[in-house]
């Protein structure tokens, strides 16, 4: 915990001159600021609600709005009263707390009325900037118009990693619920740009050009259709729309063993399909807290639900993919089915038919806390060994998760006879 906290320290001391946000705000609470107001008010919209949260080192400002007095519970402890800000309706507490695991909390207003609810990452160190680490390009917005999606219309965005090669061809990783890893929302959540930042600078990934995706709009949202159907209409949507118009700016590798795909929730099975379908076009999956349910399932129009995808990994020909899976025990049950059993059935169903993947089980609820702990993680795993000379790899499984067993399922909260 010393020597973690000494290098988040020394990352601070760089960063002096051109503070970020969180840190600001971090500070300005922990000192009892009036700036407090301002700068709650002028800057962090989203911490209206479930991401009610700044971390910054092992400082957790946890903050939001009510019109009457607020509380929170840390980790299923008691309730805490919170601070009044004044001339505003936030309350706010700042707590030291253990990094390296994630923490779940809860806010209630003066009647235990619940407020928010959801959970929060304690960041590893390559979280945060590090000294002399050049930061990334953020695009402007690009909306598009689909045919693919008849009247849909869709937001993108393009982060490039310093030293991407743009244009003779850069390696190349897609995001789900592209909207989250822009401005603050990445700072409250996973912090993608910090991270792959970090990473490329220290060779554990390539710098590569990122392309964050927000689900589209007809006249609804289209989230769920996009990504929790199991088909591969969605790949053709990407292959066919969104990269050929990043193609028009930023030269990007054409070859699947220089392609990643990613995302969290309905985006993780969305993730997954587009590899599935389109093997020769992505190898490199990563999942948070995989939707793998029946969100989607329309058996009137012979549409399987995501329950369908470990049948499929385990009956179907094996695929030249590498996968990083992520869940928790806490995560959802509803009508749809089991996020927790449904992920476990296919990081089973990978495990028996040899497949290169990582499965990270945890105690998350269904949040991208776990996810965003462990990106730095992640995504160095997903992309080890890549060789830029190179345009083909076979995976295989790492000689660690051979000899492990498969993974099996205890109930804890039921009697056993």
């Amino acid at each position: 915990m010393l020597k973690l906290s000494r290098i988040i320290f020394l990352a601070w001391s760089a960063l002096n001159a051109q503070k970020l946000p969180i840190q600001e705000l971090v500070e300005a609470a922990r000192a009892d600021s009036p700036a407090l107001a301002t700068l709650l008010g002028k800057g962090l919209p989203e911490l209206r609600g479930r991401d009610g949260v700044v971390v910054w080192g092992q400082d957790f400002l946890f903050a939001v709005e009510s019109p009457t007095a607020a509380t929170v519970s840390i980790d299923k402890q008691p309730p805490l009263a919170m601070k009044p800000v004044a001339g505003t309706q936030y309350y706010y507490l700042v707590k030291t707390l253990r990094l390296g695991t994630t923490h779940q909390y809860h806010y209630h207003d003066a009647s235990q009325k619940l407020i928010g609810s959801y959970e929060v990452a304690g960041y590893n160190p390559d979280s945060y900037p590090l000294p002399g680490v050049p930061r990334g390009k953020l695009s402007v917005r690009k909306t598009l118009t689909s045919r693919v999606y008849p009247g849909m219309t869709a937001n993108y965005w393009v982060y490039t990693n310093p030293g991407a090669d743009i244009v003779n061809g850069a390696p190349l990783m897609v995001w789900q619920d592209g909207e989250t890893i822009v401005g603050n929302p990445d700072l409250l959540r996973l912090r993608l740009q910090i991270v792959s930042d970090n990473l490329a600078a220290k060779g554990l990934i390539p710098p590569m050009v990122h392309v964050l995706i927000q689900p589209g709009v007809a006249q609804s949202p289209m989230r769920s259709i996009q990504y929790d159907t199991v088909s591969g209409t969605y790949g053709k949507y990407l292959l066919e729309e969104i990269l050929p118009d990043v193609g028009k700016s930023y030269k990007i590798r054409g070859d699947s063993y220089s392609r990643a795909i990613a995302g969290a929730s309905s985006g993780a099975i969305c993730a997954f399909n587009v590899a599935w379908y389109y093997p020769d076009q992505f190898s490199r999956v990563l999942s948070h807290i995989g939707s793998y349910t029946a969100l989607q399932w329309r058996p009137e129009e012979r549409l399987d639900g995501g329950y369908i995808v470990s049948h499929k990994v385990g009956r179907e020909a094996r695929k030249n993919l590498r996968i990083w899976l992520s869940d928790g025990a806490d995560d959802g049950e509803s009508r749809a089915g089991s996020w927790p059993l449904s992920n476990i059935a296919l990081a089973n169903a990978l495990k028996l038919r040899g497949y290169d993947f990582h499965f990270r089980f945890g105690t998350s609820l269904h949040a991208i806390a776990q996810g965003a702990m462990d990106l730095p993680e992640s995504l160095a795993w997903l992309w080890r060994e890549y060789d830029p000379a190179k345009s083909a790899q076979t995976y295989e499984m790492e000689e660690a998760e051979r000899t492990k067993p498969v993974f099996r399922v205890s109930i804890t909260n039921r009697d056993a006879w």
